[in-house]
C-alpha cells in the first residue's frame, strides 16, 4: 500500500539508528525490528555513530501518544509515541516535506472493526476473505445472499503472520491504536472466540498488534452465557449471568493482559440482547463493564438499535429517530469504561446523510463516531468513492456548537472516546479490491489523527506515497478523479439524500422500489406529485426537533434547508424551485446524467495513465471504471425513467429517457 519499503531503504541507506530506551517493551522491540529487518537499515548501539536518534522523553507532551521529529531525532512521550513518529518521519522523508513536526492525536480511540466470520467470509467485505480466518489460501468471498457461518472443517485461523505483520504496520502508520477482530453478527463458533481454545489463538493475532501498539477487542454474542455457558438465561441482572461473565473476562486477561475489550450490538436487527429480558442498555453494557473494570477494560456498546420490522403503512414510523429516543434517555446512565459506538448519520452510512443528532446532545456519556471504509452503499470498492470528504462534513458540522470536539469533549473520560470505522481489508493482493480504495483506508487514520486535515491534503499524501514512483502530472490527474470521485457516486444515486433505492441485501445498482415496502423503514414515498420524507415536526415524523434549534430551524425550513437535504426532511412536488433555480424534477435528471458523464471522463482519464502507472494498478482499475460505468448507467435510467412515469415530466433537453 503506502509503505514503500524499497523507496525507503534507498533514501535512507546512509543513515544509522540508535534507540535510547531505558527499557523495553514489545514496541521498542517492534522499532528495532522494523528499521532491522523490515528496512534492512543499519542500528548501532553506539549514540556517536547515529545520525538518526529515537529516544523516550516523557516530558515531552502529557499526551503518551504524542511525538517530535526533527532532522536527526524522532522522540515521544512513550514507546507508542516513538513509533508514531517513526512511521511520521518515513512519510514526510517519502514525500519531502521538512522533518520537523510536534504531534499529537485529537482522537484518544482511532478503531478500526471488521466484520470478519470464523468460516473466512466477511460480512460487507469486498476485497477477498478474511485475513484472520479461513483456510489458507482461500480468497473467494463472493456474496451469495446469506451471511451465514459455514463449518469449514478445520482449523478456524489463516496463521498467515505475516500479512497481519504487514496490517498492524499499515494501521500504526496511520495511527489506528484499536482493532475489533470479528463481525459483530457474531455467528456459529465465532461466539465462542472468547473462550479457550480459541483465545489463545486470538492472543497470537493480539501480540501481533500490541507490539504496534494497538490493542486487540473482541465482538460478543449477547447470548453466550446460554450457547456457550450452558445457562437458562442471559438476564444481566442475574448473578449467574454475571458471574460467568466475570469469569470469561478474567480468563481472557491471562491469555493477553493487554486486552482491549468487547464490542456489542445487542437487540438489532434480530441480534439478542438486554431488552429480552426487560432490561435496558445501560443495564445490559454496565454488567460487562463492571466486569471489565479490574482490567482497565472497554465495553464498546453500538446505538445501531431499530425495530427491522417497521410497518411501511404508517409515515410517522421514523428509523431515524430509533438510536436517539433509545438512548438519549440513558444519558449519565454508562459506566466510566462504557462507550456508545454511534453511527455518523441517522440510517445507515448513506450516501449522505445529517449527522446523527446524538452528536451534541449527549453530554454525559462516552462516545465514538462510527465510519465505513467498505463502501457498502458507496460503491462497495468497484465504483470509486473518495469518501474522506463526507466524512469530514460529519466531523465539522455543528450541533449545540461543537464541531469537530462534540465526541471528545461531551464524553465524561474523553481517553474512552474517538472515531472507528469498519475497514475495507482482505486477502486480495491489493488489500482492497480496487487499488484507489486504499485512500479511504489511509484517510480514516489521518483523520482520526488530525481532524484539520482537508481530503485534499490527505489524498495528496496518499497518492505521493502510493505512487512516488510516477511524475507529478500523472499523480494529478488520479487526484483529480478521486477527490470529485464521492460527489460523482452521489449525483447517479438515490437523489437529494433521499435514501435507499438499492438492490435488497446486495445494496449494489439500482432498484428504486428495493425497500420501499419492505420491514428496514429505509423509504422514499414516491408517489404521481412528488417524492421525499417528511421528518418536520410540522408536517411530519418531527425529526428535526432532535437538533439542536438552529439547526432544527435551518431543517424544517423549505427557504433554509440544502438542496442536498432537501429529500431526508421534506416531500415535495415535482415542479418545486430549488436554491438551483431548477425544479426538483429537472435537477433529478440532470444529476444523474451528469454522474454518468462523469465516470465516463474518469475512463478517458484513466486511460491516459497507461504506462504510467504499473500494469496490475491499471488493469484492476480499469476493469473496475467500465464496471462503475454500467452501474452509472443503470441508475441512470432507472431513476430518470421511474421520475418521468411517475411524473410525466418531460426532461426540459430531451435526453433519453426510457418512457
Amino acid at each position: 500500500m503506502w509503505l514503500n519499503s524499497s523507496k525507503i531503504k534507498d533514501i535512507l541507506k546512509n543513515e544509522v539508528f540508535y534507540c535510547n530506551f531505558d527499557e523495553e517493551d514489545s514496541v521498542t522491540l517492534r522499532l528495532r525490528s522494523e528499521i532491522v529487518n523490515w528496512l534492512g537499515l543499519k542500528l548501532t548501539t553506539k549514540q556517536e555513530q547515529a545520525t538518526i536518534k529515537l529516544e523516550i522523553d516523557n516530558k515531552l507532551d502529557k499526551n503518551l501518544e504524542a511525538y517530535q521529529i526533527k532532522e536527526q531525532q524522532i522522540r515521544g512521550t512513550s514507546s507508542k509515541g516513538v513509533l508514531y513518529g517513526f512511521y511520521a518521519y518515513l512519510r514526510r522523508k517519502l514525500i519531502k516535506l521538512p522533518l520537523e513536526e510536534t504531534s499529537a492525536p485529537q482522537q484518544a480511540l482511532r478503531m478500526i472493526n471488521h466484520w470478519d466470520q470464523v468460516d473466512g467470509t466477511v460480512e460487507r467485505g469486498y476485497a477477498g476473505k478474511s485475513i484472520f480466518f479461513g483456510r489458507f489460501g482461500s480468497n473467494d468471498n463472493t456474496d451469495k445472499g446469506s451471511f451465514e457461518v459455514k463449518d469449514i472443517g478445520t482449523d478456524i485461523f489463516r496463521n498467515d503472520f505475516t500479512r497481519l505483520e504487514m496490517y498492524g504496520r499499515f494501521l500504526a502508520s496511520i495511527g489506528i491504536n484499536a482493532i475489533s477482530l470479528n463481525n459483530v453478527n457474531v455467528r456459529g463458533l465465532g461466539t465462542s472466540l472468547i473462550i479457550s481454545p480459541y483465545i489463545e489463538k486470538v492472543s497470537e493475532i493480539a501480540k501481533i498488534f500490541s507490539s504496534f501498539g494497538i490493542k486487540t477487542f473482541l465482538a460478543v454474542n449477547w447470548s453466550a452465557p446460554k450457547i456457550i455457558g450452558k445457562l437458562s438465561s442471559s438476564d444481566p441482572l442475574e448473578c449467574e449471568v454475571r458471574l460467568w461473565w466475570s469469569k470469561v473476562i478474567s480468563h481472557i486477561y491471562q491469555v493477553i493482559p493487554d486486552f482491549g475489550g468487547f464490542v456489542v450490538k445487542a437487540d438489532s436487527e434480530g441480534e439478542p440482547g438486554p431488552y429480552q429480558y426487560g432490561r435496558n442498555h445501560a443495564e445490559g453494557a454496565n454488567m460487562l463493564a463492571e466486569a471489565f473494570q479490574a482490567y482497565q477494560g472497554l465495553v464498546i456498546w453500538r446505538t445501531f438499535v431499530y425495530n427491522s420490522q417497521t410497518d411501511w403503512r404508517n409515515r410517522k414510523n421514523d428509523r431515524a429517530k430509533a438510536a436517539y429516543e433509545n438512548f438519549m434517555p440513558l444519558d449519565g446512565k454508562f459506566a466510566e469504561n462504557v462507550i456508545l459506538q454511534i453511527k455518523f448519520g441517522p440510517i445507515d452510512f448513506g450516501v449522505r446523510e445529517p449527522l446523527m443528532p446524538l452528536f451534541g446532545a449527549l453530554k454525559k456519556t462516552n462516545q465514538l463516531m462510527e465510519f465505513q471504509i467498505t463502501a457498502e452503499y458507496l460503491g462497495q470498492q468497484i465504483d470509486l468513492n473518495y469518501s474522506v470528504p463526507q466524512w469530514l462534513s460529519m466531523i465539522h458540522f455543528s450541533n449545540y456548537g461543537q464541531a469537530k470536539d462534540t465526541v471528545r469533549d461531551n464524553s465524561p473520560v474523553p481517553s474512552n472516546s474517538g472515531f472507528v470505522a469498519i475497514n475495507n481489508v482482505g486477502m486480495d493482493e491489493n488489500w482492497c479490491g480496487n487499488k484507489l480504495a486504499q485512500a479511504n483506508f489511509y484517510g480514516f487514520g489521518r483523520m482520526c489523527w488530525d481532524n484539520n486535515l482537508n481530503a485534499e491534503q490527505i489524498l495528496d499524501e496518499w497518492l505521493k506515497l502510493t505512487f512516488s514512483e510516477i511524475d507529478a502530472i500523472t499523480q494529478k490527474k488520479i487526484f483529480t478523479i478521486l477527490i470529485s470521485s464521492n460527489r460523482t457516486y452521489e449525483l447517479y444515486n438515490a437523489p437529494l439524500s433521499v435514501g435507499s433505492m438499492m438492490v435488497p441485501h446486495y445494496h449494489y445498482g439500482p432498484a428504486v422500489n428495493g425497500y420501499e415496502y419492505d420491514r428496514w423503514g429505509a423509504y422514499h414515498f414516491a408517489d404521481c406529485n412528488g417524492v421525499g420524507v417528511d421528518r418536520t415536526v410540522a408536517t411530519g415524523t418531527g425529526y428535526t426537533s432532535l437538533y439542536e434549534p438552529s439547526i432544527a430551524k435551518k431543517f424544517e425550513s423549505l427557504e433554509e434547508i440544502a438542496d442536498e437535504d432537501l429529500l431526508f426532511f421534506h416531500h415535495v412536488n415535482y415542479n418545486y424551485i430549488l436554491h438551483n433555480g431548477k425544479t426538483l424534477i429537472q435537477t433529478i435528471y440532470d444529476q444523474h446524467f451528469e454522474g454518468v458523464s462523469c465516470v465516463k471522463n474518469y475512463i478517458k482519464v484513466w486511460q491516459s495513465v497507461s504506462g504510467e502507472v504499473d500494469e496490475d494498478t491499471y488493469n484492476n482499475v480499469a476493469e473496475r471504471l467500465n464496471l462503475q460505468l454500467c452501474n452509472a448507467q443503470n441508475w441512470c435510467d432507472q431513476v430518470n425513467t421511474y421520475f418521468y412515469r411517475m411524473s410525466g415530466i418531460d426532461d426540459n433537453q430531451g435526453r433519453q429517457i426510457y418512457k
